[in-house]
Formats: C-alpha cells, structure tokens, sequence
C-alpha cells in the first residue's frame, strides 16, 4: 500500500453490546486501498452487526471508525461514503431498472444529462444496459442482483458493503456472480466488505479474509493461509475439512516437531515458531492432504477402520475412525470405481507429509519473528 494514502476503513476497538449481549468485542480492522475483504462465520457472530456499524446503521457502544483516513464514529449513515447492498436487494418494485438505480444520485445534485450518463454507463458495466425500461418484477434473481449493485456503485462509494448478496441465487447462478463480482471489483478499484457464511464464496473472491466468532475475529490472513495454517481451534474446525490429533510435543529438532498422539506419532514441519517440549498441542492437517496409503509405506502412518464414504461429483470424501474413537476425513480426487473397491469396516492406513500439517494450541513466543527459520518440508 502507499504509504501517502490512508486505509479506505480503518475500526479500532470497535464493540456493540445489546443489553447485557455483547455483539461486536473489541473489533479492529483496517481495509486497504482497492482491497476485497470477506468476513465470515457462523450465525450471530456478529459479523452483520460489524457491516451495519460501518454503514452507519447501527450506532456503537465503543470505538472508532475511520473512512478514507477521516473519523467517522458518529457520522450519520447518510453522510458516509458507504453503500450497501442488502441481502434482499431492497429494490423499488414501483420503479424500473433505471429510477432504481438512479434513485441515489437523484437525491444528490445532479442533472438529468448527467444522471443518465451515470446510469447508462453503470448499467453496461454490470450487464443491464438492454433491461433499463423493464419493472423489477420482470426479472430474474442474476439481473435483479446487479441492479442492486448498479444502484450502490453508481454513486462512487468509497467503500461498498455487501450482506450475503448472493445468498437467494441458485447455486449455478451464484457460482457466475462470483466471478462477476470478483471482476467490477477490481475493474473499479473501490474496496468491498462483503459478509457471508458461505467460505467458497470469502476464499474465492477475497483478498483477505475474516473469521469471526462471537464477537471476536479469529484469524484475520489471506484465505490461503486461512485454509492450510488455522490458528485456533475454532477456525481449525470452521474452515474446510481439518482432521485434528491432540498430542504432547515430544521432539524439536531439524525444522520438525513430533507429537506424541494416541494414534501415534506425528511429525510437524515447522517455520518461525514451534513449541516446548512437553507441551500439549493439536495438530491440524486438511482432509484433502490425507492420503489412503495403499503401498507398505508413508510418512506420519495411522491406522483407522473405514466406516463410510460419499461420492462428491470428483471427488470421493471417506470417513475412518481410529482406535481411540477419534474421526478422520479423507477427500481423494479418484474414480468412483477405485471407491467402490474399498470395502466398508476394513482397517486401513492412512498418511500425510509433515509439510501438509500445522499446529495450534501451544505458547508462542512473542519473539518468534527474530527467532531462526526451520525448513519446511
């Protein structure tokens, strides 16, 4: 980011209690320049009531908001340079596509010439050039999502909130808008913070993303690293599939820790930080990285009795248990045939490289960063 320019939305502290609940704890944020960031999470998370508060909707208990670099915290919703575009798409369905999306620059000063030019040139830009004539009951649920976002992008927000926009489509129709969302955003240059509970949704359009729960954010980080290096237990069992094994660090050395699990040993590669040994800790590796290990060997090797599997399109998805009674996932790209072939209640192996899995759950050392950096395998 320049350093000259401020952050588009910058919170700080920012908490909204109702009652006795606390909704929003403690919040900070800061959305850079021309960045999409999604913020996820489970239902009353509070992830919606972090959108309103920046919309202006919602007054904050503590806290404050920053837009463009100025402080915002009481400035009215009608004074912000915020848009948002609601779940529902709150569309006038006495008006059509054009009055809709002109409805925001007409309650600003602007003439009828420059009114137009505005709408005509937002609606070719989201594909509704040809549908400006037509009512809002004349369309589909695609066309009505754009004109919703015509009608909040048309009035050059610096900031663009979107409540699980896409939420009412179908799920082919919703794949599409991804992409076409994903695509005004970085065509315009204008910052998105966009809610939803859908994680396809935050990982493939976000450049950031958000995890929230209850009230707190989680873990804040690219979705890639989101989804590889959880770092708690709660996003460890949110995001994706993870498999988790509880155990006591009984080795560092090497840029590997092994952990001591009731499944057996596990190795670990690890980077800046690692913890003591003796320590508890858990380790994480995703169920797309764990492998039926058909051949004698296998690093990290397991053991657990198949006891189901489903046929996802591409992808077959197995669940084993261990021993111990813990659950296992395994998502394998292989034909159905090759499925089939496993019988059900048949012990087999199972295996990942140390380099697939991660752990949580130990003391970081608050000076990890000067600490030397492990291999990681």
């Amino acid at each position: 980011m320049d350093a000259d320019r401020p952050y588009d939305l910058e919170l700080r502290g920012i908490t909204k209690t109702f009652g006795d609940f606390m909704a929003v704890d403690a919040v900070d944020l800061a959305v850079r320049p021309g960045e999409f960031v999604a913020i996820m999470g489970p239902s009353g998370c509070g992830k919606t009531t972090l959108l309103r508060i920046v919309a202006g909707l919602e007054v904050m208990t503590d806290g404050r908001l920053y837009i463009a670099g100025k402080e915002m915290t009481y400035t009215p919703v009608n004074k912000r340079s915020t848009r948002l575009v609601w779940q529902n798409y709150a569309l006038f369905p006495h008006l059509n596509v054009f009055e809709n999306i002109a409805f925001g620059l007409k309650l600003t000063r602007h003439d009828k010439a420059e009114v137009r030019r505005k709408v005509e040139t937002m609606a070719e830009l989201v594909g509704m050039a040809e549908f400006l004539t037509r009512r809002i009951g004349q369309l589909s649920g695609g066309q009505k999502q754009r004109v919703a976002l015509a009608r909040a992008l048309v009035t050059e927000p610096d900031i663009l909130l979107l409540d699980e926009p896409l939420s009412a489509l179908d799920a082919h129709l919703r794949l599409r808008m991804q992409g076409e969302l994903r695509r005004l955003q970085q065509s315009l240059g204008i910052s998105f913070v966009y809610v939803t509970h859908n994680q396809i949704e935050a990982f493939s359009m976000a450049d950031r993303v958000v995890v929230m729960n209850q009230g707190r954010i989680e873990q804040l980080d690219r979705p890639d690293v989101i989804y590889n290096y959880p770092k708690t237990h709660f996003v460890a069992r949110f995001v994706g599939m993870n498999n988790l094994f509880e155990g006591s660090v009984r080795a560092v050395a090497d840029g590997v820790v092994a952990v001591a699990c009731p499944q057996g040993d596990i190795e670990v590669a690890i980077g800046d930080e690692w913890p003591d040994v003796g320590e508890t800790v858990t380790v994480v590796v995703q169920a797309d990285k764990t492998r039926i290990l058909d051949g004698a060997g296998g690093p990290n090797r397991l053991r657990a009795v198949l006891r189901g599997r489903e046929y996802a399109g591409s992808q077959n998805i197995y669940l084993f248990d261990t021993a111990d009674g813990n659950e296992i996932k395994v998502v394998a790209q292989e034909a159905i045939a090759t499925a089939n072939a496993r019988t059900i209640n048949a012990e087999l192996a199972l295996g990942f490289a140390a380099g697939d899995a991660s752990l949580i759950g130990y003391h970081r050392p608050a000076a990890a960063e000067a600490l030397p950096k492990a291999a990681v395998g």
